[in-house]
């Protein structure tokens, strides 16, 4: 669980209000699916290599901020990954490390898919836009933490 904060601290869940619960009972369903399909993808990135965990922990504590305040407080709580999550909603990064470890499982799997797996050349440059718009997403607007 998240040890108690002084409010506006890293980690504080009322700090990370970034929005309301939806009101419309289906919407709020909704967010829930969404938020516990992001919930298993991440637990699968934590055991299989190169499929990353924390980016999908993060959208599902967003899709639980609308959806299941005690959902989203379970994500921020999860040991080892819930306070990369609130760190990152309270804007202060993600670890040099990590940002390495994005990158170099970036540069892989474009590899890996435009060298191997894909045989067309339009589909080749599709990936490998993708994967530099990436790049420079991570390494150029997530700020780095300290």
């Amino acid at each position: 669980m998240i040890s108690p904060n002084l409010p506006g601290e890293p980690g504080d869940p009322a700090a990370l209000d970034h929005s309301r619960v939806a009101r419309n009972p289906l919407v709020r369903g909704l967010w829930v699916v969404a938020g516990l399909a992001c919930v298993a993808v991440g637990a699968v990135g934590v055991i299989v290599p190169g499929l990353p965990s924390t980016v999908f922990f993060i959208m599902a504590a967003a899709a639980f901020s609308r959806s299941s305040k005690r959902m989203e407080r379970w994500v921020l709580g999860l040991p080892g990954v819930g306070r990369l999550v609130a760190d990152y909603r309270a804007g202060l990064g993600m670890p040099l490390r990590a940002k390495a470890i994005a990158g170099t499982m970036i540069v892989a799997a474009v590899g890996i898919s435009t060298g191997l797996l894909l045989g067309s050349w339009l589909w080749r440059l599709v990936v490998i836009g993708l994967g530099i718009v990436g790049l420079a997403y991570i390494f150029g607007r997530v700020p780095t933490a300290r």
